[in-house]
């Protein structure tokens, strides 16, 4: 087992040319459907969810390893809702509160889409949700 023993990692052999290499196995925690602001519902698709969390830690400074637990204990929070559907509401919501732990910059990047922030005041309005850091 790996990580947070959500994936194995095999050794194995190709039985052609005997060439040996290794697979990550990783377990399916998720059998969710996701229901869109305009009552679509489709399948949870972890690629989305990934690309999503890439595209705002663009450019920011962070380990392979620990945006592997941040996907990881999303998708645990949002298995932990006990629930078929989840609007996807629910898991901006859940994803926003990984995000704020792990880089702020990242968090704003995220709630400007999720939240579909029209102007600075927007910006303004969730940068003060943060604790005011004064300098040293």
């Amino acid at each position: 087992m790996t990580g947070e023993k959500f994936s194995v990692r095999r050794r194995r052999e190709c039985t052609a040319c005997e060439y040996r290499f290794s697979t990550v196995e990783e377990v399916e925690i998720l059998d969710l459907r996701i229901v869109k602001s305009d009552g679509r519902s489709e399948s949870y698709l972890r690629e989305k969810l990934v690309n999503g969390l890439r595209r705002s830690l663009e450019k920011r400074p962070y380990t392979q390893a620990d945006f592997k637990a941040m996907v990881g204990r999303i998708e645990r929070d949002l298995q932990k809702l006990r629930r078929d559907e989840v609007t996807s509401g629910q898991v901006g919501d859940v994803v926003m509160s990984h995000l704020k732990e792990m880089d702020e910059v990242a968090y704003i990047r995220f709630a400007s889409v999720y939240r579909s922030f029209t102007d600075a005041g927007d910006f303004r309005n969730e940068l003060a949700k943060f604790p005011s850091q004064k300098s040293k």
